[in-house]
């Protein structure tokens, strides 16, 4: 079902079948000659005819859409393979689009994980498990990047894409600076926080997270479309929630740590999740997956300030307070 929010600007919620998330919001500006889409949903059938329901509730011709993706999380982007032509121009953000066009396959990503203490038969379960892995692209569209500061412009709208690494390297949204809407993909949530996850070396995703909620910050938004759950009304105010989140995160690994060195997995046992379950052994080994890469994020980011060290154990990264 089509929800329309200012003049031929809609939202379609896409299902997400099996997921905490529950859907994905994908929002389609009409034009007079062609439209624009933001976010897909996975590639399956549920979100397929989901899409192509809203489309034609609204009136939009699907062959005569282009696609805005504001990362590249599958939930928002393989579905897209499904939906482009020849004549489609799928618009990306310049880090998601060059990761994916060099992605080869899962292993880079397994070592990372077993590097930091996940069991490997719990990592293979997991990337099978992987929505990603299970409903993600198989074929790749040619793609349109996008820099921070770009218009993209459909019908009466002229949006400006607004750079907000963190909950992926290149995560950027859009900005609608007459109605002031901001369409946050991933980067502001409500009733749950984005996952700031670390899957690969060299990065350091919660700093660039952080930085990113303080440049949102300073702008005039009066109201927040984002990628999953409600709208958001009181920008500022989100800000400051999952600001205050991240300092109490920080703070209970550092306490974690207190009790010696720990490695990302065992960090992410013993850190306090809002999941209905008795134990990290009862954790789904997805959200032992999800809670883990955050954990890593959080240890990046002190080691960043100083504040811890890394050290190996057979071969298993360790870190320490500094």
């Amino acid at each position: 079902m089509a929800k329309e929010l200012l003049p031929n600007l809609y939202q379609i919620e896409i299902p997400l079948p099996g997921s905490p998330l529950g859907w994905v919001n994908s929002y389609v500006v009409k034009g007079s000659e062609r439209n624009l889409i933001i976010d897909t949903g996975l590639n399956r059938r549920e979100c397929l005819e989901a899409m192509l329901a809203g489309l034609d509730e609204i009136g939009a011709d699907l062959k005569r859409s282009d696609f805005y993706i504001t990362h590249l999380h599958a939930d928002h982007f393989a579905l897209a393979q499904t939906l482009f032509d020849e004549n489609t121009t799928v618009y990306m953000n310049e880090p998601d689009k060059d990761y994916l066009e060099n992605w080869e396959n899962w292993e880079t990503v397994a070592e990372f994980y077993t590097l930091n203490g996940f069991p490997r038969d719990e990592v293979d379960a997991a990337i099978s498990n992987h929505p990603g892995q299970k409903y993600g692209s198989t074929r790749m569209p040619a793609m349109s990047g996008v820099k921070d500061g770009d218009i993209i412009s459909c019908g009466d709208y002229r949006f400006t894409a607004v750079a907000t690494p963190g909950h992926t390297p290149g995560h950027t949204c859009l900005y609608e600076p007459v109605s002031k809407y901001l369409l946050s993909g991933d980067h502001i949530l409500m009733d749950i926080t984005p996952n700031i996850g670390c899957w690969m070396e060299g990065t350091n995703p919660l700093k660039l997270y952080l930085e990113s909620l303080e440049k949102v910050a300073r702008m005039e938004v009066d109201l927040v479309l984002p990628g999953h759950r409600r709208l958001i009304k009181d920008c500022r105010g989100r800000i400051i929630e999952l600001q205050h989140h991240h300092h109490e995160r920080l703070m209970e690994v550092l306490s974690i740590l207190e009790s010696g060195p720990q490695t990302g997995y065992e960090t992410a046992s013993r850190m306090s999740w809002d999941i209905d379950c008795s134990s990290w052994a009862a954790f789904p080994v997805a959200q032992k997956w999800f809670a883990t890469s955050e954990a890593i994020a959080h240890l990046q980011y002190l080691e960043g300030e100083g504040k811890i060290a890394r050290g190996k154990r057979e071969g298993v990264r360790q870190y320490l307070l500094a």
